[in-house]
């Protein structure tokens, strides 16, 4: 399969041949009298212009065509040249030498295999219309003679392959410079996912090794709660621990189940979803003020995806953590609910934003914060893109940072 570029530049050309072709038939005929056969010279023009009513619509919509069609595009060109060259004076025509323009088009976007043929088409159209084309008559009169009318076509000519070569190479540039785009994009996204995907290999293992470990710390906090009085200050503080190792064990629960059995997105009213996914980060966060702003519905019900969960404590984090940092405890959040899209900002009230932090995946994995693992923000970029949403940095008004994302998400019956 082809790009469909060249049909769409193709059918552009075409119409402005039609175009061209009508002030020329004109201009010969019917104002400088030039004894050509008006008839079949307006078939050709019809004719090219009936193709190009079918061509263009359908190159419009096409993303990839096949060779086939290519050549069919070319091949009816050629023949349309190659008819109006024969009935206006043949070899003799000024603008003979369009027959190099389909080999040039189809030189930078063809394999060399139908280039080969193009040039085969060009030339046999060439050899045919000098053979059989009618010849450039004799002309003398007020508009000059025939050299000068043949000068002035060439002149003509020469301005004409000119625009068109011109404008079908920067159109070729800007595409290349485009994909050129999207391949160092794409490489950047790849390098990214594959050192996050060793990272969840690695976490799944450990999350087996870990599993042991926090049951029988769980088995030693019970009997320490049981033996401790209800009420106490160190009663409290088992009671926190015990819901901290159990998030712990439900956390590693998730590292190590199948990614499907997580990814898989599950019908869950929204502010139901975000709110128990908040109480959850406060829990681990007790120390953190957070500032909340809602406009979310109570009664929208969304496939929700455990990716948003990891996306919004991973922003939340990252924002406690800066905000500590420079010896404050808030964190603002704010959440909305508009046109099927979750928006949502968090704040923190840190030093700023570092911008060579967000060159990612330059800078993947790697931290600035002390005892940080530089996951938070790598992992929040991946979670968006797989969810097919945007995530922006900038400075909050007042000092730290701003995160802002929208995420699309689908509404469930």
């Amino acid at each position: 399969m082809l790009s469909s570029g060249l049909l769409h530049s193709l059918a552009t050309l075409r119409w402005f041949a039609v175009a061209g072709q009508v002030a020329a038939v004109v201009l010969a005929v019917h104002v400088l009298g030039l004894p050509f056969a008006p008839l079949p010279l307006w078939a050709g023009v019809v004719t090219l212009a009936l193709f190009n009513a079918w061509a263009a619509p359908r190159a419009r919509r096409l993303t990839e065509t096949s060779l086939r069609e290519t050549a069919l595009h070319l091949g009816v060109d050629i023949a349309n040249l190659t008819w109006m060259i024969a009935w206006s004076g043949g070899a003799m025509n000024p603008f003979a030498s369009l027959f190099l323009l389909p080999l040039a088009l189809a030189a930078v976007a063809l394999p060399w295999r139908a280039v080969m043929l193009v040039m085969a088409a060009c030339g046999t159209g060439y050899t045919l219309s000098t053979v059989l084309g009618r010849p450039l008559p004799h002309l003398h009169g007020v508009f000059g003679d025939t050299l000068d009318l043949h000068l002035w076509g060439m002149s003509a000519n020469v301005a004409i392959s000119g625009l068109v070569v011109a404008w079908f190479l920067t159109r070729l540039a800007e595409a290349l410079r485009r994909r050129e785009h999207e391949l160092a994009r794409l490489r950047e996204q790849f390098a990214r996912h594959e050192g996050i995907v060793a990272l969840a290999t690695h976490a799944a293992a450990v999350a087996h090794e870990l599993n042991t470990p926090l049951g029988t710390l769980t088995l030693m906090l019970e009997d320490a709660v049981v033996d401790t009085p209800t009420g106490s200050e160190r009663r409290a503080d088992l009671d926190l621990m015990t819901a901290l190792v159990d998030e712990c064990r439900d956390r590693v629960r998730q590292l190590a189940q199948p990614a499907d059995s997580w990814r898989m997105a599950q019908p869950r009213l929204l502010h139901e979803a975000l709110e128990q996914l908040i109480e959850r980060w406060q829990l681990l966060r007790p120390a953190v003020t957070l500032e909340r702003s809602d406009e979310l519905p109570g009664d929208v019900s969304v496939s929700w995806d455990a990716g948003i969960g990891h996306l919004l404590q991973a922003l939340l984090n990252n924002a406690a953590d800066a905000s500590q940092d420079a010896g404050s405890v808030q964190v603002q959040l704010a959440l909305r609910w508009e046109q099927g899209c979750l928006q949502g900002s968090v704040r923190d009230f840190g030093t700023g934003l570092d911008t060579a932090a967000t060159a990612l995946p330059g800078r993947l994995f790697q931290t600035s914060k002390p005892g940080g693992l530089g996951l938070g923000l790598a992992l929040s970029h991946a979670t968006v893109e797989r969810l097919g949403g945007t995530l922006s940095l900038g400075e909050a008004e007042g000092g730290g940072t701003r995160v802002s994302f929208e995420l699309p998400l689908g509404l469930v019956a």
